[in-house]
């Protein structure tokens, strides 16, 4: 079998290389010619306003659509080259996601849903899977909820509860799919806070779908701006420096928009 292709960079690769990716379904053209670069230990937004392919385009990146054209990179190897389903999730082990609903099992408690990977995927004992759950947990403050089931808590807790089960597995990048959808403003952002806190404490990877300008202004290292109208990203940089410097006027208004600008932080 062929080696995998690595990009052509000087010195340590990206984390995550996202390199002249096109998405469609059929004939219709969601995004096309899209390249971005992620260093370890960032925390990067995908932005835009809606119907423009933020999570589709995080659904290529884990593995659950193919691209039309071009190929993501993990650590300079590619992800999508070849046809070895064997090396795409030997790679996608290292992800952990949070699904914009949450994705919890109604049927399990909370800590049963945090096990899960690990009984399937370690060969941790009993004992080490209920220590782990224990920390998972209490690392996102649900100490004392193990035994709730997902409907007895409320939504912010239960994003946070998927959030544990993410890390379950020591993950290096965390893949977030509109983390605050649906919560209330402080609920955001003590789980904006949260996330801070996680990518200090492990050093992970975050990659954030999100139209949620203050957690955009409150947590993004960099952005990458996807535009519906053209149907390709239009902005890259720090979300800061894109809100006075950004060459398009569509990603400016973008980031003006509501009261949620960095000074109001």
């Amino acid at each position: 079998m062929a080696s995998s292709p690595r990009i052509p960079e000087a010195g340590t690769a990206p984390r995550i290389a996202v390199r002249n990716l096109d998405m469609a379904f059929g004939s219709y053209v969601v995004q096309r010619n899209v390249s971005f670069t992620i260093p370890a230990g960032e925390i990067f937004v995908i932005m835009g306003d809606s119907g423009c392919g933020k999570s589709t385009m995080l659904r290529h990146m884990i593995g659950l659509i193919r691209p039309t054209r071009g190929d993501v990179f993990y650590d300079g190897e590619s992800f999508w080259h070849g046809d070895d389903p064997g090396r795409r999730m030997a790679i996608s082990r290292r992800f952990g996601v949070l699904f914009q609903s949450g994705a919890l099992w109604s049927s399990m408690t909370l800590a049963e849903n945090v096990a899960l990977p690990l009984t399937l995927y370690t060969r941790l004992d009993a004992r080490e899977v209920a220590e782990m759950v224990a920390l998972k947990l209490a690392l996102v403050g649900l100490r004392g909820f193990e035994e709730f089931y997902p409907s007895e808590i409320s939504g912010g807790m239960r994003k946070r509860a998927g959030l544990a089960r993410a890390m379950a597995l020591d993950p290096d990048i965390l893949f977030l799919d509109e983390p605050s959808a649906g919560l209330d403003p402080l609920s955001s952002r003590r789980l904006d806070d949260l996330i801070l806190e996680l990518r200090d404490n492990l050093g992970s990877t975050v990659v954030i779908v999100t139209h949620e300008l203050a957690s955009i202004f409150a947590i993004a290292d960099n952005a990458v701006f996807l535009d519906a109208e053209t149907r390709t990203a239009i902005a890259h940089g720090n979300p800061r420096d894109l809100i006075d410097h950004a060459d398009s006027p569509k990603v400016r208004k973008f980031l003006r928009r509501g009261e949620a600008a960095p000074a109001a932080i």
